[in-house]
């Protein structure tokens, strides 16, 4: 299993919680609206890729999308957790890319079926570092990516429908939250496809940087 560290404490991967939609301009890029709650998924910790490793893209899928997002290790769990002490409950955060094989998605959707094989597969849960929450405002973070030198998506905290401290009381009021659960917290719009070749770059200004290569399945 994963780890994560932070400082000199170590933080073994468990449930992986991600917002399908809480950017209003990506929700719009993807034809949907934002609800009155969270639209939550789950991705198997399998799914972790962490710095150095490539991105290598499934020989099932013809069209792998990055989906940047800021992602938020949590380091004490709780179960209904006050939204006003809920960052407290947060030991670091990084970058992330929620890879969605989109054709798969596609036609899971027209089907009815679970997205669980376009989200979940062995690498599609990509992690930068982390840095340690106490000085992080995560309502006012601003972060990038860049795909072979060029700007493809860019995020404002503040744009999000869903604050940390919201996505954290919500989730711990349907389940219970444990240390080393990450939140996948949104994309921002401009979510397309990478392929093989691709060189990526996410960018966390005076906090951190993680490069990543997308190679062809084998």
């Amino acid at each position: 299993m994963a780890v994560i560290e932070v400082g000199s404490q170590q933080y073994r991967i468990n449930n992986i919680f991600c917002v399908a939609r809480n950017y209003v301009a990506h929700a719009k890029e993807m034809g949907s609206t934002i609800a009155d709650e969270p639209m939550i998924f789950i991705k198997p910790n399998s799914a972790v890729l962490q710095p150095g490793a490539p991105i290598v893209l499934p020989a099932w899928s013809n069209d792998v999308h990055h989906e940047l997002e800021l992602v938020v290790l949590i380091g004490e769990g709780g179960k209904n957790i006050d939204q006003a002490a809920a960052l407290q409950h947060v030991v670091a955060y990084g970058l992330g890319l929620d890879l969605t094989a989109r054709d798969v998605q596609a036609a899971a959707k027209k089907a009815g079926n679970p997205w669980t094989l376009a989200k979940g597969f062995d690498g599609a849960a990509v992690l930068s570092d982390f840095v340690p929450a106490a000085d992080i405002d995560p309502t006012c973070q601003a972060f990038t990516l860049h795909i072979n030198g060029e700007l493809r998506q860019s995020a404002q905290t503040q744009q999000m429908a869903f604050s940390v401290a919201q996505l954290i009381a919500w989730l711990s009021s349907k389940f219970t939250l444990q240390a080393g659960d990450l939140i996948y917290s949104g994309t921002p719009e401009g979510v397309g496809p990478i392929v093989a070749g691709d060189r990526l770059q996410l960018a966390w200004p005076n906090r951190l940087v993680a490069e990543f290569e997308v190679l062809a399945a084998a």
